[in-house]
């Protein structure tokens, strides 16, 4: 049980369809947050004590606004399939591309900004910083003007690598402990839900702030 005096924590989630976001909604829920999943379909998730569900357009700062006003912190999914947008400028697609992403990023930004909503959560392609092998160029340009705009941003934000997910894996996969899982479900049940136990934990203690992390094995951040 919530004590009353315990200040409600109000994260909002863009990419709450994908394996990572069923994992995020487990871990916030078991800590008694509250999530706002922003969805394009809101009948797309079962009701479920704490998780509330809005409709956003992601490339629009004004419903970026409406979306994230009240919250605690947003944390943004930038390779998850069913990001919520609805814009004549950008095709719709099942993960939107490097260049997308980066409206995406300015449009969170600005929307953010405006309503005073400073600590953000950014998962996404960013290991291209990391690995100059990677000769991905156009990601590379898209992760690196990212990362300028957050720094030239008013916001607390933490990049996050983004980890391998796998299709099919709701939010009732990571809520319940199970021993007859299907096989090959362990290791990435496991692994997804050390990267949500690691951004709640960066949430609660402030970690990172203004940082690029990526999560090892071990489930701590470098």
């Amino acid at each position: 049980m919530k004590n009353a005096e315990t200040p409600v924590v109000k994260v909002v989630l863009y990419g709450a369809m994908s394996s990572l976001g069923s994992a995020l909604m487990a871990e916030m829920l078991r800590r008694q947050h509250e999530v706002i999943a922003i969805l394009d379909d809101l009948t797309a998730l079962p009701p479920r004590p704490g998780l509330r569900t809005k409709s956003g357009d992601l490339f629009d700062a004004e419903r970026v606004k409406q979306s994230v006003a009240g919250s605690t912190a947003v944390v943004c999914l930038l390779d998850a399939p069913g990001l919520p947008y609805n814009s004549e400028y950008v095709e719709k697609s099942i993960i939107p591309g490097p260049v997308e992403q980066v409206l995406a990023v300015d449009a969170l930004i600005e929307g953010m900004q405006a309503s005073r909503i400073a600590r953000l959560f950014l998962v996404g392609d960013f290991e291209v910083l990391d690995e100059p092998e990677i000769e991905d160029r156009l990601q590379r340009h898209a992760a690196e003007e990212i990362r300028e705009a957050l720094q030239s941003s008013d916001l607390q934000w933490t990049m996050v690598n983004a980890p391998r997910g796998v299709p099919g894996l709701t939010i009732e996969h990571f809520s319940q402990v199970s021993s007859s899982l299907e096989p090959g479900l362990r290791e990435p049940l496991e692994r997804l839900s050390r990267v949500a136990v690691g951004i709640a934990d960066e949430l609660q203690l402030r970690l990172h702030v203004g940082e690029h992390v990526n999560f090892i094995a071990s489930g701590v951040a470098k």
